[in-house]
């Protein structure tokens, strides 16, 4: 399996967690991307120090304004990164943001239901669409003619519990919002593969283990994951995606996830 050689990526929600934890590892490559763009909400604020720490030690690393909910944040995002790019295109695209609310199948809200479904499934959707003529060039730029990370593709990080087989997690919440969502990003993966295929892009979606993060510890146990070893894992995944992995959902272990 050859390690992951790409020019540029975008990663959104990159100021905590998995998103942070992408980051640090593209900066911590033998041979880093040439361009780092982590996409969070307050790029100046204090949830994204940590972000603003390793800009200041690595000049590949660009903190890009984006709210994922927000269509003309978007297409400024892109236009943004398009100028750092110059006349080359964008590899990878890694749609991280996500929320989760803790609500019972009772108590589950319109309201939260929304909130949830506007950032975890229609916010990659709008990205996607915002992003693709950078993913384009990228595709047009490579010298292979197949599928693979290190020409151009889009990363849905979804989950397990969004599989309607699997229903991860159950007993322990029922975050139906959540859920719902990751099964429509699921789809959504699957649609833009069939889309984006003709372009030169890949695309997956990937659950990333219950990781101990923020998010991760809502369920109340220590999540068995650290943010490391789920990162090092779907770094050795990507590496090795190909033709016949586009419109997958796979694990950070490479095992595929049932939908």
């Amino acid at each position: 399996m050859g390690e992951l050689r790409i020019h540029s990526v975008l990663v959104t929600g990159a100021n905590r967690g998995i998103g942070l934890g992408l980051v640090r590892h593209f900066l911590g490559m033998p041979n880093p991307p040439k361009w780092v763009f982590a996409g969070c909400r307050d790029p100046k604020g204090q949830r994204a120090q940590e972000l603003q720490n390793l800009a200041s030690k690595h000049p590949n690393l660009v903190i890009i304004l984006l709210e994922v909910t927000d269509p003309a944040c978007i297409k400024a995002a892109a236009a943004r990164v398009g100028e750092h790019l110059g006349g080359s295109g964008l590899n990878l695209l890694i749609n991280n943001a996500g929320i989760i609310k803790l609500n019972s199948l009772d108590n589950e809200t319109l309201e939260d239901m929304t909130q949830v479904y506007t950032t975890n499934t229609i916010g990659p959707l709008l990205l996607g669409q915002a992003f693709l003529p950078l993913l384009k060039k990228a595709a047009q730029g490579s010298p292979s003619s197949a599928l693979s990370c290190s020409k151009a593709a889009i990363i849905n990080m979804s989950s397990s519990g969004g599989s309607i087989e699997e229903v991860y997690l159950w007993d322990q919440l029922h975050v139906v919002s959540y859920r719902c969502s990751k099964a429509a990003l699921n789809m959504l993966t699957k649609c833009q593969s069939l889309g984006y295929r003709q372009h030169g892009v890949l695309c997956v979606a990937l659950h990333t283990g219950w990781v101990q993060t923020d998010m991760g510890a809502t369920a109340g146990d220590t999540p068995p994951v650290t943010v490391d070893a789920s990162v090092g894992g779907m770094l050795k995944v990507l590496s090795s995606l190909s033709e016949k992995d586009t419109g997958t959902f796979l694990d950070w272990e490479g095992k595929v996830v049932p939908w």
